[in-house]
Order: C-alpha cells, then sequence, then structure tokens
C-alpha cells in the first residue's frame, strides 16, 4: 500500500463476525442442529496408572434411550496426533493419566448419557507411575509408553523406550571457554506451572455420516485441514471421505488445533446409526484437557564486568503429561529462546521434554516460549543486580542490533530492540520516583510469524457485491475483518463492502489453518493475490466486452476505470451482462524464516503488601515494533487482551495437581484476570519498520502476552527484595519469599 489515502486498511473497521456474535445468529458447535443428533459422554480413569482388566457395559446397553456404548475394543486401535502418534480412540487395554477416556455413550440426551455411564463397570489392575519429570528420566524409572520408540512422528528417532522423548539441543560457540571469561556467574532455576487456555467455548464435536457414507464433521478447531488428516486413520477412512464444515470458534489460544474426539464421535455415529454431539464440561477441560506444559528451568550465564554477556547455560524440562499428540510440531519451539535476544557469543541450551502420569500438555499461545522468556528475563535482571547495574542498562548494551547473532545465531533484518526498550523506559517512568514497596520491572522478547499454505477467491457479483471465501475457521482474532481490509482495500472500497464467506474442506486442497500469527503472514497475502487475480479477470472480461485496453483497466469502488483517458462505468453492469460472478482465485505457501521479527519491551508496576504478599498489578507498559497495523482497534485488543492474559500466567493462573489429580476443577477454582484485575494499559508504536509480503505486516497476536510474567515478576523483586521464582506469584509465594528473608 504506497499510497498515504487508503480505503480500508489503517481504518478502524467494525468486525467482520461482530454482528452475529452479539446477536446470537452466529453457529457454534454446539448449536448445529442435525435430525436424530445424540449426545455422547465418555468415561473417565480413576487411575493414574492401571491395566484393564474388565469392562462391563451390559447395564448401560440394557439402559433406554441409549443407542450405542464403545470401549477400546469396539474401536481400531490406531495411534493418531498431530504429530506424534501416540493418541488412542479410547484407552487400550491401560490408562495413563486420571481422567483418560476407558468407555463412551451415545443417548437420547445428556442425562441419560450421564446415568449411562454409572453403570459401566471397569475392574483395574494398578500399576506403578511417575509424575515428576525428573523421578521419569531415572534409569528405572516407570515407562509411561513402553512402545514410545516405534510411535510414528518423532521428531527424532529413539534407540529405545524412554520417557525423554523429545531433546533439542542449540549450540554456539564454546561455553567452558566463555564461563572462564566472565567475571560474573549467576545460577538460578525457574518453575512454571500448567496452565488452560481459558476459551469461552469448551472442545465440541458434532459427526454425522451422511448417506453416501462420509462423514461430516462440526468442530471447535481452528485447523480443519490438519485436523482431518489427523483423524483419517483412527476413523479407518481416507481424509477424502471427511468434510469438515465451518462453524463460529469461541476462543482458542493454542488449544483447538488437534482431532481429540473426531474419531471417537464417528465411531459412535456409525454404531448408533445417527449423528453424535458432544461437548466437554469445564471440569474435563481442566481435569484432562491439554493445558500449557510446567517446566523446571535452570539457567547458568556469565558476564563480565561492564555488563557484558560472555556465556550462557539453560537446560529445560517439560513435563509433558501422558500424550504428546497435541503438540503440532512434536516439540516446544520456543524453548530456543531461553537464551533471549541477546548477542551472546557462547551458549548451549537443550530442551527436554518428558511423559509423565499426569494429564496430557498441549499448545498454548508460544509453545516453550512464554517459560522460556520468564526464566531468560528474571535472569538478566538477577544477573544486572549482581553487577550492581540498571537492568535496562545491561539490556541495552547486549541486545542484538542490525546483522548480529542472537544466541543460538539467528539474525535478524530491520532490527528494532534496543527502541522498543527506550520507548518502554520513557513511557512507563521507569526511573521516575515511586512510592515505597511500589516497583517497576521490565522484560524483552521478540517474535516472527509462523510460515503454511492457504487459499482463497474473491468474487465481484452482478449485484454490486464482493465477496472473499476463505478456508480460515477463524477462532475470534479479528482474522476475517483483517481479509476484507485487504481486499477492500485492492478495489478502494470500505471494509464493509466486503462480505466473507467460509469454505468447507472440499473448497481446496488443503489450508495450514491459523495459528502462531500465520492469519497475517499467510491470510494477508492469501487475499491479496486473490484480489489482484480478481482485478485481471476483470480486467479481461471488460476489454471483450467493451474494446478497452485490458492492461490500463482497474477497478476502483463501483467503477471500472480507464487509467489512460478517465473514463469510467459501473463494473456491476459489465458483470450482469455476463450472469455470473467475476472470480479471483489467489493461493500463498511459505515456510521460510523470513528473517523479520517483531520486538516487544514491557514495563510492570507493581504495589506489595509486606504483611500479606499480596500484589497489586498498577500498570502495564507495553512497547512494540509493529509493521504496517490493517486494523488499529483489532490491533490494540490484541495487545490489551494478551498482556492481561500474561499477567494472569505471571499472578494467578495455576491448575492445581495433588499427587496426580487435579484439584482445581471448575472456574470458581481456577483463578483468571477479570476486569476488576485489569490494570492501568499504556501501549507505545513504533513507526512501521519492514514487514512482511506486500503489505508489510508483521503479526501482533501473541507478542504482548510473552514477556508479561517477566517483567511483573522483575516488578515484584525491586518492590520487595525479594525474587520469586515459580509462576504464578501468588501471595503466599510472596509472603513466604519475604518471611524467608527475615529470617
Amino acid at each position: 500500500m504506497t499510497s498515504e489515502v487508503t480505503h480500508a486498511i489503517g481504518q478502524a473497521a467494525p468486525r467482520a463476525d461482530g454482528l452475529g456474535k452479539v446477536t446470537g445468529a452466529s453457529t457454534f458447535t454446539a448449536d448445529v442442529l442435525l435430525p436424530g443428533a445424540l449426545w455422547a459422554k465418555a468415561l473417565r480413569s480413576t487411575r493414574r496408572h492401571a491395566r484393564i482388566v474388565r469392562i462391563d457395559v451390559s447395564r448401560a446397553k440394557a439402559m433406554p434411550g441409549v443407542h450405542a456404548v464403545l470401549t477400546g475394543h469396539d474401536v481400531p486401535a490406531t495411534l493418531f496426533g498431530r504429530r506424534i502418534k501416540d493418541l488412542p480412540v479410547l484407552a487400550q487395554g491401560v490408562v495413563r493419566h486420571l481422567g483418560e477416556q476407558v468407555a463412551a455413550v451415545a443417548a437420547d440426551d445428556i442425562e441419560t448419557a450421564e446415568r449411562a455411564l454409572e453403570l459401566i463397570d471397569v475392574e483395574y489392575e494398578e500399576l506403578p507411575y511417575v509424575l515428576d519429570p525428573f523421578e521419569a528420566m531415572e534409569p528405572r524409572a516407570v515407562l509411561v509408553h513402553p512402545l514410545v520408540h516405534t510411535y510414528g512422528g518423532l521428531p527424532t528417532p529413539l534407540d529405545g523406550p524412554t520417557n525423554e522423548f523429545v531433546r533439542n539441543e542449540w549450540n554456539k560457540g564454546d561455553v567452558v571457554s566463555g564461563f572462564a571469561e566472565a567475571d560474573v556467574i549467576v545460577e538460578n532455576t525457574f518453575t512454571t506451572a500448567p496452565m488452560h487456555q481459558g476459551y469461552m467455548e469448551t472442545n465440541s464435536w458434532i459427526v454425522w455420516v451422511d448417506e453416501e457414507g462420509r462423514a461430516q464433521v462440526w468442530a471447535s478447531n481452528k485447523t480443519p485441514y490438519p485436523t482431518k488428516n489427523q483423524a483419517a486413520p483412527a476413523m479407518g477412512i481416507s481424509p477424502d471421505e471427511i468434510r469438515v464444515n465451518p462453524v463460529t470458534i469461541g476462543g482458542d489460544f493454542g488449544g483447538k488445533g488437534q482431532a481429540r474426539n473426531v474419531p471417537l464421535c464417528y465411531h459412535l455415529a456409525k454404531a448408533a446409526g445417527r449423528p453424535v454431539r458432544m461437548v466437554m464440561a469445564y471440569a474435563e477441560e481442566l481435569a484432562a484437557g491439554n493445558p500449557r506444559h510446567p517446566s523446571v528451568i535452570r539457567m547458568r550465564t556469565g558476564a563480565k564486568r561492564d555488563g557484558t554477556l560472555v556465556a550462557h547455560e539453560a537446560e529445560l524440562v517439560f513435563n509433558s503429561g501422558a500424550y504428546a499428540g497435541f503438540i503440532p510440531q512434536g516439540s516446544l519451539p520456543g524453548a530456543a529462546l531461553a537464551g533471549g535476544p541477546y548477542r551472546i557469543p557462547h551458549t548451549h541450551i537443550v530442551s527436554k521434554q518428558v511423559y509423565t502420569n499426569n494429564g496430557p500438555r498441549g499448545y498454548m499461545r508460544g509453545p516453550g516460549r512464554q517459560q522460556s522468556t520468564f526464566a531468560v528475563e528474571c535472569q538478566v535482571d538477577c544477573v544486572a543486580r549482581e553487577l550492581g547495574m540498571d537492568p535496562g542498562e545491561l539490556r541495552r548494551r547486549n541486545l542484538v542490533g542490525e546483522g548480529e547473532e542472537t544466541a543460538i545465531g539467528e539474525r535478524f533484518t530491520d532490527v528494532h530492540g534496543i527502541d522498543t526498550l527506550e520507548a518502554a523506559i520513557d513511557a512507563s517512568g521507569y526511573h521516575d520516583a515511586k512510592p515505597a514497596n511500589v516497583g517497576r520491572g521490565m522484560a524483552v522478547s521478540h517474535q516472527d510469524s509462523g510460515g503454511g499454505s492457504s487459499h482463497a477467491a474473491v468474487a465481484l457479483n452482478p449485484d454490486g457485491t464482493i465477496h472473499l471465501f476463505t478456508p480460515i475457521f477463524e477462532q475470534g482474532t479479528g482474522t476475517y475483518t483483517m481479509l476484507a481490509q485487504v481486499v477492500a482495500e485492492c478495489f478502494d472500497l470500505p471494509a464493509e463492502r466486503v462480505t466473507v464467506r467460509v469454505w468447507d474442506t472440499d473448497a481446496v486442497e488443503f489450508d495450514t489453518g491459523i495459528s502462531a500469527q500465520r492469519g497475517t503472514r499467510i491470510g494477508s497475502q492469501t487475499a491479496h493475490a486473490a484480489a489482484g487475480e480478481a482485478q485481471r479477470e476483470m480486467a479481461k472480461l471488460a476489454a471483450e466486452l467493451l474494446g478497452w485496453p485490458e492492461d490500463r483497466l482497474r477497478v476502483s469502488g463501483d467503477d471500472l476505470v480507464r487509467e489512460d483517458t478517465g473514463e469510467r462505468t459501473a463494473w456491476a453492469a459489465i458483470v450482469e451482462r455476463v450472469g455470473a460472478p467475476v472470480l479471483g482465485r489467489g493461493s500463498f505457501s511459505d515456510d521460510s524464516f523470513t528473517g523479520i521479527t517483531a520486538f516487544t519491551t514491557q514495563v510492570a508496576e507493581v504495589e506489595v503488601d509486606r504483611e500479606t504478599g499480596k500484589v497489586t498489578l498498577r500498570k502495564i507498559t507495553t512497547a512494540h515494533d509493529t509493521g504496517v497495523i490493517i486494523n488499529p482497534i483489532g490491533h490494540q485488543g490484541q495487545i490489551n487482551g494478551a498482556a492481561i492474559q500474561g499477567a494472569g500466567y505471571g499472578l494467578m493462573e495455576e491448575i492445581l495437581i495433588v499427587d496426580g489429580r487435579v484439584t482445581t476443577l471448575s472456574l470458581a477454582d481456577y483463578k483468571m484476570p477479570t476486569f476488576a484485575d485489569t490494570p492501568e494499559l499504556r501501549t507505545v508504536l513504533l513507526e512501521p519498520a519492514e514487514g512482511i509480503g506486500p503489505l508489510g505486516v508483521k503479526g501482533i497476536a501473541e507478542n504482548a502476552s510473552t514477556p508479561a510474567a517477566a517483567a511483573i515478576a522483575n516488578a515484584v523483586a525491586d518492590a520487595c527484595g525479594v525474587r520469586v521464582f515459580e509462576l504464578p506469584i501468588t501471595a503466599e509465594r510472596v509472603y513466604r519469599a519475604l518471611r524467608g528473608r527475615v529470617e
């Protein structure tokens, strides 16, 4: 967009899907009404690790209103997953965590299904279990998956059975010589808790086997094409026999990208001969969902007296629970950021993912990134304290600049890390005087956007309307609005003139789905390409019908314009003459590392009550390095929401687990920030820098959530002089840290 005057991009466009959501017209999965649809519920294990000796379903089958009852004997033993294939449809002779699904019922209504579950008798033979990842890595530890080395999809082949099923390492220079150069060496261990994604709509599915034998699927799932590919083997059919139909998705944050219970609902539908609906209760989400991985992170950092970081070691151990099939890459790529955006010449980072008999873990915003950023940004503050140096100054001296390598050897272009640091310091009043027990802390992070493939089509219709067709199932992030703005800009129209239509999975061969900020990087370029092709097709048609020069024609607003003479005519009238829409198709695929990243610096201000340990978050200031901003309202909304979600990670959100059993089984017990917890939010946006694609964009969705917990932890340490090394930083943990200091 080279013109300073824009019609859609940069405008505060209303949400394309907003009206349907606020009026209740939008259709979520649980709203889909199919004739004769049954309700399904799953019986969940009451053991952490056990062999299933016997399951008696006879009483459940005999219950009036029950149409199908399945156990592991009734479904294929095929294992499935997003990459690592370790998930069964139903437990196959053994359960590996409390809450694992061992049987399922389809009945006339949900109450009948729940009563039927109570009639299923299961006899277990208890097996030894392991809950701690360090114990699980011991040579004689209980094996959660004795056949893991035979599983499909492992990122790296395994020599034999082990609980440490993924190990990633990043090395640069020689850490031994690096530490020998150091004047100061700081060692710390940081711990993070499991965190639920906290979406409003729980996971839900409907499957109907239609008259042609095809599986018609509706699911709260943002990656429909990968989902049907994952599910097909466990359903015993080909992906072509599955159609995933579009629905509204009520939030995601990384937790709704897997097939999950699609195969189970399919087998229940086959057995019952009727459509089957399954909706998870929030207690099931919290007890057996796929939350963010808890972690233990050990760091050792060496620095010179002048603040130069010379060596850094990090070991990250992630408790992956009983299954890894919810992780799309099989590993947590954000662990690589355990060296931060700093030019450290000698580094060694190792990340380990370990099976235990806890509930399975999955993806949540910035997988591995949030944990590693919390640890490294707290570690940098600890080094600064040891050196007697201002934390901002230490960062300024070590942040990467143009052409410089990060701790793991990455190089970026158009680097603005120091710019965001200085902007956040200035806007927050970081160096201003502050009252007693008030502290300020900062943290820096950077993030690029994920790659992938997508398609789109743009139709110019005889009635003058414009439709954008997309295979993206949007989960509430404003992607449809952004796509409409991109297309509208190409035609010099406001965004409201473009209507978004969502394709089912029969429409195109593949779409990566929406995650890791792909909607901005990939979706915008696909929509732009489709609009450009529609322009060319319109020019071709007009040249045939009007005799105007094809290479001088352009749709602008409601008119087709001859750019050589300025003549204009309504393009809708031309389209009406042929009686069919003018269609432009676009596709785009790019999995490369672009070298373009976006920096974020946050400053948190807190107040600590020394008597109780209570932490009050007073203010969060966020400075962002951005590309061209397509929708300012949506952009700011993402920043605000991400910052508060990051604050929840830092201060309160924790799935509490006692001996493998989740004790926070409702949103009354699992605390998430509310409006009452929202502090003053300040945002500083730098002038648009180099971005991706023809529009020069950068993602924003996850950026403000990543450094928040570390900034808060650093602010707490500044306020009261003690550091809490464990997330979340609750009043109890601060209280104990304060009392420990006194003692």
